[in-house]
């Protein structure tokens, strides 16, 4: 529990969703592909506890961090920049 999986890996954005969303994810990700963009695509499974290495390691080794959920205000994506914000990830190029 509260573990995450990266389905795709990739080189410059990651992409972290949470829920029957990820397969978007996976579908934006191809998408991308053909414009040689290359993008990791992580199932974060839950979002209390954050899985804080798999963030560590998507903001360690991608320029770009974009969070993906069912709109919900106040959710996952808060948490995760909120873990960022507390952690000084946010003090880089990270986009």
């Amino acid at each position: 529990i509260g573990k995450g999986r990266v389905l795709l890996e990739g080189t410059r954005v990651a992409i972290i969703g949470l829920g029957s969303i990820v397969q978007n994810c996976v579908g934006a990700a191809l998408a991308l592909k053909e414009y040689d963009i290359s993008v990791t695509v992580a199932d974060a499974r839950f979002c209390k506890p954050l899985d804080a290495e798999l963030i560590k390691r998507l903001v360690k080794e991608h320029e770009i961090l974009i969070t993906v959920e069912e709109g919900s205000i106040g959710g996952f994506g808060s948490h995760v920049i909120h873990f960022l914000s507390l952690n000084g990830l946010l003090d880089g190029n990270l986009k």
